[in-house]
């Protein structure tokens, strides 16, 4: 543990504790606990980053190859046009060096695009297998993370119970916010396995109204006076999972509550109809996104103020899900003054 940690944590304590060997074996634990978390999640943040650089490499080469495909299907069609210029009922020669010329073609585009589709093959099981190494190892790391971090909330709970009449205002303080860091960093470890697992998990979809959905966050969300959420119109009931929807509107709810320094925020939830999208939006009075952010706040880690307990992983998540959906999200927003996430959700 950093000494100047060590001996601020000590100063604080009543004299007769600060020799105790009690004391130094607690502050050992959170030594080591301390590291290892760390570390490990500092492997687990620079797994993700590797991850995704590859996941993107490898989406730029699916496009590519995608682009050839439509090269050599253009390619074809002028094959057939050509094709169609010919009287296939009237006389034909026998032997026609144009018709060679166009089967030996038609028969080196069929073996492009058999090669094509083989590498294209290889790329995508190669992305898959990418996906299951991470989604392994990130339930592996956040499992391990868990422990050290109960660990440390433990003991420090124990010495607030324990010595709160020993401890100083100062010392109080300084174990309530290990407590609060402590929070910290299992929200943040929450989030990583949220966001690694969400894509991952297998769910039939089946019809799912989503005013119970809504209802039941709205309950949990305006416990306080100064939070109030409407909903313009009855919600419908759509076509998917009831996991994936619940942490949609959870996020997006949640990160409309946390950025919003109103007296009284108030948030607005609709939605419009047409043949193939049910287009939803919500709407919040909060401090508004600058418009050079709107892309920004969909990746990972990414905050816009440092001061909450956010993860950074909300936004990305509701991402993640709606592209499941086969949906879009924008944003629309007015600095300090209001902000609206719209969002699609294919029918």
């Amino acid at each position: 543990m950093n000494s100047l940690l060590k001996r601020q944590i000590r100063k604080y304590l009543p004299k007769e504790f600060q020799s105790n060997e009690s004391l130094d074996l607690f502050l050992d634990a959170i030594n080591k606990s301390y590291n290892t978390s760390e570390e490990q999640f500092g492997m687990l943040q620079r797994a993700t980053t590797i991850s995704s650089e590859e996941l993107f490499d490898v989406n730029s080469r699916l496009k590519e190859e995608t682009n050839s495909q439509k090269k050599v299907i253009e390619k074809l069609e002028g094959v057939i046009d050509q094709l169609q210029s010919y009287n296939l009922l009237g006389d034909r020669p026998e032997e026609n060096t144009d018709s060679l010329t166009l089967v030996d073609f038609i028969d080196n585009q069929t073996k492009e695009i058999i090669k094509i589709n083989n590498q294209r093959e290889a790329l995508l099981k190669d992305l898959e297998l990418q996906n299951q190494e991470l989604n392994d190892y990130a339930q592996m790391v956040s499992h391990d993370l868990k422990s050290p971090l109960q660990s440390i909330e433990t003991l420090a709970t124990w010495l607030q119970e324990d010595y709160k009449t020993a401890l100083e205002p100062y010392g109080i303080e300084n174990l309530q916010l290990i407590r609060n860091n402590v929070l910290k960093m299992d929200n943040l470890v929450s989030g990583i396995l949220e966001y690694s697992t969400i894509r991952r998990i297998e769910e039939e979809f089946y019809l799912v109204n989503l005013n119970d959905i809504v209802d039941k966050l709205k309950n949990n969300f305006s416990s306080t006076e100064n939070i109030k959420i409407s909903i313009k119109n009855t919600l419908p009931t759509i076509n998917g999972d009831k996991f994936r929807l619940e942490k949609l509107f959870y996020h997006l709810l949640d990160n409309a509550i946390k950025y919003n320094n109103k007296k009284v925020k108030i948030i607005e939830i609709g939605f419009k109809e047409d043949e193939n999208h049910w287009n939803f939006f919500i709407k919040d009075n909060g401090i508004g996104i600058k418009e050079r952010y709107f892309e920004k706040v969909f990746e990972t880690f990414q905050k816009l103020d440092n001061e909450n307990n956010s993860t950074g992983l909300g936004l990305p998540i509701v991402k993640k899900i709606i592209d499941i959906y086969n949906g879009k999200i924008w944003i629309e927003s007015i600095d300090n003054k209001e902000t609206t996430f719209y969002f699609t959700i294919k029918k």
